[in-house]
Parts: structure tokens; sequence; C-alpha cells
């Protein structure tokens, strides 16, 4: 599929790639929608094997963001930013100042934040060269690692879904399988195990797993043994496409609530989810507290009333559950019913 046809096929959009030929910098914005403000999402640094998967994950990833900023009733775009991380050495500090750049140079329209591969020291250093980005030190009027927040959100859907479906209003005992113990993985295993939930982990990273069962005494499982472990709630915390034609059929779970992005590999499979008796907590709904952090800090960050519109994703996926209930229909397919309606009347 070429670009313009991918565009297409997303809906979109604008697409901007800038190489730079000192750092050897290949980088993509991807802005899917404006029409609830400036584009907003994180910036991805990590390995692709082609251009063209860049390409796909950045307007997939943008994408999602238009419909996590309209359901959660945040007055922003969607957009989402990729560095092609080159291979070998390099400098990684002049990669950032010339991406810092890349952004100046689109004027606002677009704002980064801290995403795969990416830190807080990143972002720093992309502040030295433009304001549109977010998540940097508080000292600098910023909020810090968003990881929390997100963690903290899905963790409020998780427990809605608990109560919507299995009737309880504790997670004490509550068996969770958390795939991926990255930086959102790890605060929610924290989040879980405050709560008392059991926790199953896996991770491609030993040592992330290991102190998952060291710090919270969680189980750990092989990669490929997480899908079908026994439990009442799957959390896909790593990186997309986790649910689909080989993985579905493996659950053992009545509930899939998880931090990552782009959980289902094609909208289909959320139907596949549905017809199983499993339910979805959509991911850009679930997992919008991240979100909500970043772009509390561009009107001025208040941490009180960041935190409590973060709690208020449980009456989020609360509303989708019941929705979809009502309408025996996947609950993927109401959140982007509810986003889309929100898209249509911008006020």
């Amino acid at each position: 599929m070429g670009v313009f046809s991918s565009m297409e096929h997303y809906d979109y959009g604008e697409l901007h790639l800038k190489r730079d030929a000192a750092t050897g910098m290949r980088a993509i914005i991807a802005i899917h929608d404006s029409r609830l403000g400036p584009a907003l999402g994180g910036c991805r640094f990590i390995h692709y094997d082609t251009e063209a998967e860049a390409i796909t994950d950045a307007l997939r990833l943008a994408r999602g963001m238009t419909y996590k900023a309209a359901i959660s009733g945040i007055k922003h775009g969607g957009g989402k930013s990729v560095i092609m991380r080159p291979p070998g050495q390099f400098d990684r500090t002049a990669l950032f100042r010339a991406f810092g750049q890349f952004l100046e140079d689109l004027g606002g329209h677009y704002i980064t934040a801290e995403d795969s591969g990416t830190s807080l020291e990143d972002m720093e250093v992309i502040r030295s060269v433009t304001k549109n980005v977010t998540g940097v030190k508080p000292e600098h009027g910023g909020s810090g690692d968003p990881s929390p927040y997100t963690a903290l959100g899905v963790r409020r859907g998780i427990e809605a879904l608990v109560k919507f479906t299995l009737s309880r209003d504790s997670l004490e005992d509550l068996n969770v399988a958390v795939q991926g113990i990255g930086h959102v993985g790890y605060y929610l295993c924290k989040e879980l195990h405050q709560l008392g939930a059991k926790l199953i982990v896996a991770d491609i990273d030993p040592l992330k797993a290991e102190r998952a069962q060291r710090e919270f005494g969680a189980t750990v499982v092989a990669l490929d043994a997480i899908y079908s472990t026994e439990c009442e709630v799957f959390a896909p915390c790593a990186l997309g496409s986790a649910l689909n034609d080989q993985t579905i059929p493996q659950l053992k779970c009545k509930i899939v609530a998880g931090a990552a992005n782009n959980q289902l590999a094609e909208p289909r499979h959320g139907d596949d989810l549905f017809q199983r008796g499993i339910i979805y907590g959509p991911d850009y709904a679930i997992n919008a507290g991240g979100l909500m952090n970043v772009a509390s800090e561009v009107t001025g960050y208040d941490e009180p009333k960041t935190r409590e519109q973060v709690m208020g994703i449980y009456d989020i996926i609360w509303e989708i559950a019941d929705r979809a209930k009502n309408a025996a229909q996947p609950t993927n397919q109401i959140a982007d019913m509810i986003a889309q309606e929100r898209l249509a009347n911008p006020r």
C-alpha cells in the first residue's frame, strides 16, 4: 500500500517527514485530526525494519490519539511522531535537538510527549529547541513521567469492568495477567498489588518480570503462556496487535483491559472477543490517563484537577460497557461511535 493509500485507509490528514543529514534523523509526524485543537501525542523512538512499517505505526497511533482525546473530552486533535532508531552509534542529544527543530517548523500544529523508547530527558532536550513539548520536568512547568497516570486510569477502567461484569466492588484476590512490565506495566502492577490483586506477568526482558515478582509477589510465566493463563483480567501493556487470530482463541479471561495502544490487530478482533463473551476495555479510552496528564500542561499543570480527571476514566469505561450491553454490540464499536459523535460536534 502506498503512502497516500495508507493515509486514505486511516482517514487522514497530514503526514510530515524529515531527514536530517547531520544527525541521521529520519522522523515522521502524523497529524490525523485537529478539529478539537492542536494535535497532541507521543514520540516513539524504536527500530523499524522498513520505512513503510514506521509510517503505518505513526498513522495508526495518531488515529488512536484523535479518538482518545475525543472520548476523554480533551481539546486536542490526534497526532503521533516516530523517529526511526538509527543503527550503530549516534548522538542522541543532537538527534532530539534536530527533532525539536522539526516540531518548531510546524508552528505548534503538533505537540509531542514521551512514548515507547523516549524519556523525560529526551523531552528536556526537545524543550531546549521548542515549547511544543509536554512531559518535561516539574521545575520547567511540566508534570514529569506520564506513566503513573496512564496506569492509574487503566486501574480505574479495570475496576469499572470488574464491577460491571463480575459484580465485584473490590480487586482483592482478583487474578490479573499483565503482558509487558515496562513503564506503564510496572506502575499498573503497583496499583493492582496495592488493592490486593494477584498478578501473573510476562515480559521479553526477564529482569522486568523478576522485579514484579520481587516487589509485588507476581507469578512469572513465559511470553507465549501469558495468553492462556487462567485469570479474570488480561492486561496487554506491551506493543500493539496483541489481540489477533492466534492469541484470542487462547484467552481464558472474562475481561481484556490494558495500557497498550492498538491492542486489536484489526477491528474485527473486537467482534471476536464479543462473540466469545469477553468484554474489552477499548485501549484509547482506558489508557487516556497519560494524555489527560500531559494535556493539562498546555494550559498550566494542576495535579489535583488532573488526578480527578484520570479517576473519571471509571465513568468513561462504564458508559461504554453499558451502551454496548444495551445495543448488543462490541465495546470497540461503541467507543468509536461516542468519539465520532464528539468529533462531529467540536463544541
